[in-house]
């Protein structure tokens, strides 16, 4: 097994805000996600009975979550049932002191009722915010992980399992790193055959560090943990995705890590048994500045890795950028830059692959010309990385427009974008559209405008197994309840 680069250290910081300000825009409206406690009220929308047909992008039904002193509460990811009768979604929630917990719910996914709520609230008794969610392939299982106060004051990465029925926690487990600093996790995924839990992120040792750790899905046990130190001394590294290999044999994580006074893109291959290092690869963009990865996918026959994120051009502006590597070996198949109308600002914040692997989506946000940021969703070769199609959305507010999650569905057909949009008043709505995977044509679209028309943001996208809904998550503000989980479903 070749190793490139400086092999992977054995064992191992993220602050709240630095989750949470990947782009300029995300920095004025992310930061207001937040918080959960109480379920709220499944409704459908306005002017549809209930039992009224239903058209592709219609709104189903909305959920929200606000804990009883009407603090700020807000979901980070949402996962579905693989038998999809069950919506998982986590984030944080704040309690009557303002600080907040771990949150986790799980919904009916017809009707959108809550079916249980459960937080968790660390021993250093502060700051928990719970960034992503997995569910076990046989459904029975589900994962959360985070970042948690520890009773030294500082983070720790927890991951938390709960029985997917009754919301039972099964286990807890707590991840310090050497310098008992902070420490957060800030992706997660299951093996295919539901025997172990993978969590990536980042733990402090001198500086962050590039850090993944197995545990036994069953017992919550770790089984190992791997951590990488880049080369550069005055910043740190950070692992911002995870994923497995269809076979189960592998566990892939990107993100960046530090080269000189920069970061590179880092990508990583390891043994999903043992953790031993198989290959790490980096990227160093044109402008030799800031490049980092911040989503990941196998190709559905196992040989190929795909990630996306954003790199500095030469114009000291970011591109997208997309690589292809051999699963095996970490070659580089393909690299391709995305670099909009404007030639400014461009990142890619998410990545879905087609079920058939023929194709590779990628979306986020692009600097349009005299539109602030649009969404920008490309589609690519998934052997060769020719581009295939591309499509900008301008919301009715013609300012910044941010996609921040994509799906297809399990046919392959469509493609699902979700992200915050700027309204006509310009405050943003969530707004999701679907794509016909081939063409790239706008099959429909759909906004969301909280009942306080006010901030509202959407995270994060899950497409049900058989392809009938699609859900989102994200946050709704309004003055009286300060910001409320909101999760929405579509249908497809």
């Amino acid at each position: 097994m070749a190793t490139v680069g400086p092999a992977l250290g054995q064992a191992g910081e993220h602050t709240k805000g630095d989750v949470m300000a990947r782009h300029p825009s995300a920095r004025r409206v992310i930061t207001r996600v937040a918080l959960v406690v109480v379920a709220g009220v499944a409704v459908l929308p306005a002017g549809r009975a209930i039992g009224a047909p239903v058209s592709s992008g219609d709104q189903l039904w909305v959920s929200t979550l606000n804990d009883p002193t009407d603090h700020v509460d807000g979901a980070n990811a949402v996962v579905v049932s693989p038998d999809g009768s069950r919506v998982f979604v986590t984030g944080y929630s704040s309690g009557s002191t303002g600080i907040y917990d771990y949150t986790t719910a799980a919904y009916d996914a017809v009707t959108g009722s809550p079916l249980w709520v459960l937080r968790y609230d660390g021993p250093g008794h502060g700051y928990d915010t719970a960034k992503a969610v997995a569910v076990s392939a046989d459904g029975s299982k589900v994962f959360v992980t985070g970042g948690s106060d520890g009773i030294g004051g500082y983070e720790d990465i927890a991951t938390i399992a709960y029985d997917a029925g009754t919301g039972s926690k099964l286990w807890l487990a707590r991840y310090d790193g050497s310098s008992h600093k902070n420490d957060w996790g800030l992706s997660i995924a299951a093996s295919p055959d539901g025997s172990k839990v993978f969590v990536a992120g980042y733990s402090n040792a001198v500086r962050d560090d590039f850090t993944v750790v197995g545990y036994d899905a069953a017992a919550g046990s770790q089984q190992w943990v791997r951590t990488y130190n880049g080369p550069g001394t005055d910043r740190g590294d950070r692992a911002e995705a995870v994923t497995v290999s269809p076979d189960g044999s592998q566990v892939f994580a990107t993100g960046f890590s530090a080269a000189g006074s920069t970061n590179d893109f880092t990508t990583v291959a390891l043994d999903a048994a043992t953790g031993g290092p198989i290959w790490l690869k980096t990227y160093d963009g044109p402008g030799h500045n800031s490049d980092s990865g911040f989503a990941i996918a196998a190709s559905p026959d196992g040989t190929t890795v795909f990630v996306t994120g954003d790199s500095l051009a030469a114009n000291f502006y970011n591109d997208y950028a997309t690589i292809a590597y051999d699963s095996a070996t970490g070659t580089r198949k393909w690299l391709t830059r995305y670099n909009g109308p404007a030639g400014k600002e461009d990142e890619s914040h998410s990545l879905g692959v087609s079920p058939d692997g023929l194709k590779v989506f990628v979306t986020g946000l692009s600097t349009g010309v005299g539109t602030g940021y649009d969404y920008a969703t490309n589609a690519y070769d998934a052997a060769t990385g020719k581009p295939l199609w591309s499509r900008r959305y301008d919301g009715p507010g013609s300012l910044d427009d941010v996609a921040e999650a994509l799906g297809v569905s399990p046919d392959g057909a469509k493609v699902f974008v979700t992200g915050y949009s700027a309204g006509p008043t310009g405050l943003p709505d969530y707004a999701t559209q679907a794509y016909d995977a081939g063409t790239g044509a706008v099959l429909w679209e759909s906004r969301f405008d909280g009942p306080a028309h006010d901030y509202d943001a959407a995270l994060s996208l899950a497409v049900g197994p058989d392809g009938s809904k699609v859900f989102v998550i994200g946050y709704s503000y309004s003055t009286a309840t300060a910001d409320d989980w909101a999760t929405v479903a579509y249908q497809a």
